[in-house]
Protein backbone atom coordinates (compact mmCIF):
# COMPACT_ATOMS: atom_id res chain seq x y z
CA UNK A 1 0.00 0.00 0.00
CA UNK A 2 2.92 2.62 1.34
CA UNK A 3 4.64 1.44 -2.27
CA UNK A 4 1.46 2.50 -4.62
CA UNK A 5 1.39 5.74 -2.02
CA UNK A 6 4.81 6.79 -2.83
CA UNK A 7 3.96 5.91 -6.35
CA UNK A 8 1.01 8.44 -6.93
CA UNK A 9 3.14 10.89 -4.88
CA UNK A 10 5.87 10.46 -7.40
CA UNK A 11 3.54 11.16 -10.13
CA UNK A 12 2.64 14.38 -9.08
CA UNK A 13 6.27 15.39 -8.08
CA UNK A 14 6.60 17.12 -11.60
CA UNK A 15 3.98 19.70 -10.75
CA UNK A 16 4.82 19.73 -7.07
CA UNK A 17 5.17 23.51 -5.85
CA UNK A 18 5.58 22.02 -2.11
CA UNK A 19 9.28 22.56 -0.19
CA UNK A 20 10.35 20.89 2.26
CA UNK A 21 13.61 22.25 4.54
CA UNK A 22 15.94 20.13 6.47
CA UNK A 23 19.23 20.24 7.64
CA UNK A 24 22.21 20.90 5.44
CA UNK A 25 24.25 19.93 7.98
CA UNK A 26 24.35 15.99 9.32
CA UNK A 27 22.78 15.70 12.54
CA UNK A 28 24.16 14.53 15.39
CA UNK A 29 22.74 12.71 17.98
CA UNK A 30 24.12 11.44 21.13
CA UNK A 31 23.91 7.28 21.67
CA UNK A 32 21.17 6.55 23.94
CA UNK A 33 19.42 10.04 24.00
CA UNK A 34 16.44 10.99 21.77
CA UNK A 35 16.88 12.98 18.33
CA UNK A 36 14.97 15.42 16.47
CA UNK A 37 15.05 14.74 12.18
CA UNK A 38 13.50 18.24 11.28
CA UNK A 39 11.57 18.26 8.22
CA UNK A 40 9.38 21.09 7.60
CA UNK A 41 7.25 22.38 4.64
CA UNK A 42 5.21 25.03 3.57
CA UNK A 43 1.24 25.67 2.90
CA UNK A 44 -0.21 28.43 1.45
CA UNK A 45 -3.93 27.36 2.12
CA UNK A 46 -5.29 26.24 5.36
CA UNK A 47 -5.89 22.67 5.13
CA UNK A 48 -6.99 19.03 7.45
CA UNK A 49 -4.79 16.69 9.58
CA UNK A 50 -6.39 14.02 7.01
CA UNK A 51 -5.00 15.80 4.12
CA UNK A 52 -1.20 14.98 5.23
CA UNK A 53 0.79 12.31 3.83
CA UNK A 54 4.13 11.99 5.48
CA UNK A 55 6.78 9.16 5.19
CA UNK A 56 9.90 8.54 6.89
CA UNK A 57 12.40 5.80 5.26
CA UNK A 58 16.17 5.31 4.46
CA UNK A 59 17.56 6.27 1.85
CA UNK A 60 19.99 3.60 0.67
CA UNK A 61 17.67 0.54 1.60
CA UNK A 62 14.17 2.39 1.37
CA UNK A 63 13.24 0.75 4.21
CA UNK A 64 10.38 2.41 6.12
CA UNK A 65 10.82 4.05 9.74
CA UNK A 66 7.70 5.83 10.17
CA UNK A 67 4.42 6.59 8.26
CA UNK A 68 0.99 8.72 8.71
CA UNK A 69 -1.97 9.36 6.78
CA UNK A 70 -5.20 9.44 7.11
CA UNK A 71 -5.05 11.20 9.95
CA UNK A 72 -3.14 8.54 12.14
CA UNK A 73 0.25 6.70 12.05
CA UNK A 74 0.87 3.80 9.97
CA UNK A 75 3.42 1.43 10.83
CA UNK A 76 3.00 -2.25 9.61
CA UNK A 77 5.39 -1.77 7.56
CA UNK A 78 7.79 0.00 9.85
CA UNK A 79 11.10 -1.95 10.24
CA UNK A 80 11.80 -3.70 13.37
CA UNK A 81 14.52 -2.24 14.35
CA UNK A 82 12.44 0.88 14.74
CA UNK A 83 9.31 -0.51 16.61
CA UNK A 84 8.31 1.94 19.69
CA UNK A 85 11.07 4.23 18.87
CA UNK A 86 9.48 6.78 16.30
CA UNK A 87 7.05 9.36 16.74
CA UNK A 88 5.63 12.14 14.47
CA UNK A 89 4.20 15.82 15.93
CA UNK A 90 0.46 15.55 15.29
CA UNK A 91 -0.61 18.51 16.33
CA UNK A 92 2.16 20.56 14.55
CA UNK A 93 1.69 18.81 11.49
CA UNK A 94 -0.85 21.15 10.07
CA UNK A 95 1.60 24.05 10.80
CA UNK A 96 4.06 22.53 8.66
CA UNK A 97 6.02 20.26 11.03
CA UNK A 98 6.75 16.87 9.76
CA UNK A 99 9.65 16.28 12.23
CA UNK A 100 10.42 12.56 13.06
CA UNK A 101 11.32 12.06 16.54
CA UNK A 102 13.60 8.91 16.90
CA UNK A 103 14.28 7.86 21.01
CA UNK A 104 16.79 6.24 22.30
CA UNK A 105 19.55 6.43 20.03
CA UNK A 106 21.56 3.72 18.88
CA UNK A 107 24.88 3.49 16.26
CA UNK A 108 23.39 1.46 13.77
CA UNK A 109 20.70 4.26 13.49
CA UNK A 110 23.31 6.32 11.91
CA UNK A 111 22.98 7.13 7.96
CA UNK A 112 20.44 8.83 5.52
CA UNK A 113 16.84 9.56 6.11
CA UNK A 114 14.57 10.99 3.60
CA UNK A 115 11.31 12.79 4.43
CA UNK A 116 8.48 12.67 1.93
CA UNK A 117 5.72 15.32 2.54
CA UNK A 118 2.22 15.11 0.23
CA UNK A 119 -0.27 18.06 0.88
CA UNK A 120 -2.28 18.10 -2.56
CA UNK A 121 0.95 18.59 -4.02
CA UNK A 122 4.28 16.43 -3.47
CA UNK A 123 7.87 17.28 -2.43
CA UNK A 124 10.76 14.79 -0.18
CA UNK A 125 13.94 16.18 0.71
CA UNK A 126 17.38 13.63 2.55
CA UNK A 127 18.92 15.06 5.67
CA UNK A 128 21.94 12.68 7.14
CA UNK A 129 22.16 11.37 11.06
CA UNK A 130 25.45 10.51 12.67
CA UNK A 131 26.24 9.24 15.91
CA UNK A 132 28.38 10.04 18.65
CA UNK A 133 28.91 9.18 21.93
CA UNK A 134 32.09 10.33 24.26
CA UNK A 135 35.12 7.84 25.67
CA UNK A 136 35.58 7.33 29.04
CA UNK A 137 39.18 9.25 30.54
CA UNK A 138 41.95 6.92 29.16
CA UNK A 139 44.16 4.91 31.61
CA UNK A 140 47.82 4.36 30.90
CA UNK A 141 49.77 1.39 31.67
CA UNK A 142 53.60 0.76 31.32
CA UNK A 143 55.65 -2.29 30.64
CA UNK A 144 58.00 -3.21 32.07
CA UNK A 145 56.16 -2.00 35.30
CA UNK A 146 59.35 -1.95 37.60
CA UNK A 147 63.04 -2.05 37.38
CA UNK A 148 63.41 0.47 34.62
CA UNK A 149 66.28 2.40 33.64
CA UNK A 150 67.59 5.44 31.40
CA UNK A 151 68.16 3.71 28.08
CA UNK A 152 65.15 0.93 28.77
CA UNK A 153 62.56 0.65 25.63
CA UNK A 154 58.78 1.26 27.44
CA UNK A 155 55.83 0.34 25.93
CA UNK A 156 53.01 2.96 27.28
CA UNK A 157 49.32 1.59 26.48
CA UNK A 158 46.45 4.36 26.33
CA UNK A 159 43.07 2.60 26.53
CA UNK A 160 39.48 4.77 26.48
CA UNK A 161 36.33 3.04 26.60
CA UNK A 162 33.05 3.18 25.12
CA UNK A 163 33.14 5.67 22.38
CA UNK A 164 32.01 6.68 19.14
CA UNK A 165 33.46 7.03 15.81
CA UNK A 166 36.97 6.58 16.21
CA UNK A 167 38.45 9.04 18.16
CA UNK A 168 41.94 10.83 16.87
CA UNK A 169 44.95 9.88 18.98
CA UNK A 170 47.53 12.10 19.74
CA UNK A 171 50.88 11.44 21.63
CA UNK A 172 53.31 13.94 23.24
CA UNK A 173 55.96 14.23 25.44
CA UNK A 174 56.94 16.98 28.08
CA UNK A 175 57.89 19.60 25.71
CA UNK A 176 54.49 18.68 23.43
CA UNK A 177 56.65 16.68 20.85
CA UNK A 178 54.05 14.89 18.82
CA UNK A 179 55.13 11.34 18.98
CA UNK A 180 52.18 9.95 16.69
CA UNK A 181 54.41 8.13 14.54
CA UNK A 182 55.73 5.53 17.05
CA UNK A 183 52.43 5.10 18.31
CA UNK A 184 49.95 1.82 16.93
CA UNK A 185 46.21 2.53 17.36
CA UNK A 186 43.12 -0.42 17.42
CA UNK A 187 39.48 -0.09 17.29
CA UNK A 188 37.43 -2.80 18.59
CA UNK A 189 33.48 -2.67 19.00
CA UNK A 190 31.35 -4.22 21.49
CA UNK A 191 27.67 -5.52 21.08
CA UNK A 192 26.21 -2.22 20.82
CA UNK A 193 28.86 -0.78 18.17
CA UNK A 194 30.76 1.95 20.81
CA UNK A 195 34.39 1.53 20.48
CA UNK A 196 37.38 0.37 23.07
CA UNK A 197 40.67 2.35 21.58
CA UNK A 198 43.90 1.11 22.54
CA UNK A 199 47.37 2.55 21.30
CA UNK A 200 50.68 1.83 21.91
CA UNK A 201 53.70 4.31 21.72
CA UNK A 202 56.74 2.59 22.12
CA UNK A 203 60.13 4.72 23.92
CA UNK A 204 63.57 4.95 25.16
CA UNK A 205 63.31 5.56 28.78
CA UNK A 206 65.27 8.87 29.97
CA UNK A 207 65.84 10.06 33.83
CA UNK A 208 62.57 11.61 33.92
CA UNK A 209 60.06 11.03 31.15
CA UNK A 210 56.55 13.07 30.71
CA UNK A 211 53.97 12.18 27.85
CA UNK A 212 50.29 12.61 27.50
CA UNK A 213 48.00 10.77 25.78
CA UNK A 214 45.01 12.69 24.16
CA UNK A 215 41.84 11.33 22.51
CA UNK A 216 39.69 13.32 20.24
CA UNK A 217 36.14 12.66 19.56
CA UNK A 218 35.84 14.38 16.09
CA UNK A 219 31.74 14.77 16.09
CA UNK A 220 31.72 15.76 19.84
CA UNK A 221 34.94 18.10 19.64
CA UNK A 222 35.83 16.68 22.95
CA UNK A 223 39.21 15.82 24.31
CA UNK A 224 39.90 13.13 26.85
CA UNK A 225 44.00 12.77 27.98
CA UNK A 226 45.78 12.01 30.65
CA UNK A 227 49.45 12.99 32.16
CA UNK A 228 52.00 10.29 32.94
CA UNK A 229 55.76 10.71 34.12
CA UNK A 230 57.58 7.82 34.35
CA UNK A 231 60.81 7.79 35.81
CA UNK A 232 64.02 5.52 35.31
CA UNK A 233 66.21 4.84 38.50
CA UNK A 234 70.18 5.55 37.70
CA UNK A 235 71.63 2.42 39.07
CA UNK A 236 75.31 3.00 39.78
CA UNK A 237 76.52 -1.03 38.80
CA UNK A 238 74.81 -3.16 36.57
CA UNK A 239 73.27 -6.41 38.33
CA UNK A 240 76.36 -8.71 37.46
CA UNK A 241 78.97 -6.36 39.66
CA UNK A 242 75.69 -6.00 42.08
CA UNK A 243 76.51 -10.09 42.29
CA UNK A 244 80.12 -9.93 42.58
CA UNK A 245 80.25 -7.44 45.48
CA UNK A 246 77.22 -9.56 47.36
CA UNK A 247 80.04 -12.77 47.32
CA UNK A 248 82.70 -10.44 47.79
CA UNK A 249 81.24 -9.15 50.83
CA UNK A 250 80.47 -12.99 51.77
CA UNK A 251 83.96 -14.21 51.44
CA UNK A 252 85.05 -11.27 53.87
CA UNK A 253 82.27 -12.43 56.22
CA UNK A 254 84.06 -15.82 56.24
CA UNK A 255 87.75 -14.21 56.41
CA UNK A 256 86.54 -11.70 59.84
CA UNK A 257 84.98 -15.25 61.36
CA UNK A 258 88.35 -17.16 60.84
CA UNK A 259 90.26 -14.90 62.04
CA UNK A 260 87.91 -14.18 65.32
CA UNK A 261 88.55 -17.86 65.71
CA UNK A 262 91.85 -17.74 65.37
CA UNK A 263 92.69 -15.10 67.67
CA UNK A 264 90.32 -16.91 69.93
CA UNK A 265 92.51 -20.00 70.08
CA UNK A 266 95.48 -18.02 70.00
CA UNK A 267 94.56 -16.34 72.75
CA UNK A 268 93.24 -19.24 74.54
CA UNK A 269 96.96 -21.35 74.13
CA UNK A 270 98.87 -17.35 75.70
CA UNK A 271 96.49 -18.12 79.00
CA UNK A 272 97.16 -21.84 79.10
CA UNK A 273 100.72 -21.50 78.50
CA UNK A 274 100.68 -17.97 81.27
CA UNK A 275 99.15 -19.97 83.81
CA UNK A 276 101.71 -22.71 83.39
CA UNK A 277 104.15 -20.35 84.13
CA UNK A 278 102.81 -18.83 86.93
CA UNK A 279 102.74 -22.37 88.73
CA UNK A 280 106.24 -22.86 87.69
CA UNK A 281 106.84 -19.34 89.17
CA UNK A 282 105.31 -20.43 92.51
CA UNK A 283 107.40 -23.90 92.61
CA UNK A 284 110.51 -22.11 91.99
CA UNK A 285 109.71 -19.33 94.66
CA UNK A 286 109.27 -22.26 97.10
CA UNK A 287 112.29 -24.01 96.49
CA UNK A 288 114.48 -20.82 97.23
CA UNK A 289 112.69 -19.98 100.41
CA UNK A 290 113.44 -23.46 100.96
CA UNK A 291 117.51 -23.28 100.49
CA UNK A 292 116.98 -19.72 102.13
CA UNK A 293 115.46 -21.20 105.28
CA UNK A 294 118.38 -24.35 104.92
CA UNK A 295 121.19 -22.28 104.67
CA UNK A 296 120.05 -20.14 107.87
CA UNK A 297 119.47 -22.97 109.87
CA UNK A 298 122.86 -24.47 109.23
CA UNK A 299 124.59 -21.27 109.68
CA UNK A 300 122.74 -21.23 113.01
CA UNK A 301 123.69 -24.48 114.16
CA UNK A 302 127.05 -23.40 113.00
CA UNK A 303 127.26 -20.33 115.37
CA UNK A 304 125.50 -22.76 118.37
CA UNK A 305 128.73 -25.04 118.33
CA UNK A 306 131.43 -22.85 118.12
CA UNK A 307 133.37 -22.77 121.99
CA UNK A 308 133.13 -19.60 123.84
CA UNK A 309 136.40 -18.02 124.58
CA UNK A 310 137.73 -17.63 127.99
Amino acid sequence: MLALLLLAMLAVHAVAKLELQVPELPVVALHGKDVALNCSFNHTSPFNLSDVTVFWQLTDTKRSVHGFFMGQDQLTEQAESYANRTSLFPSQLTMGNASLLLRRVAVADEGSYTCFVRVQEYDSAALLLQVAAPYTKPEVTLEPESNLRPGDEVALTCVAYGGYPKADVIWQDGSGRNLTDNITTSVVANEQGLFTMTSVLTVVLEPNSSFSCRLINPLLSEERSIFVTVTGQNIAFPPVALWVTVGLAVCLLGLLIALAAVCRRKIKESCEEARREGKAGKVSKRREVAEEAKELEEEESKTAMTPLKS
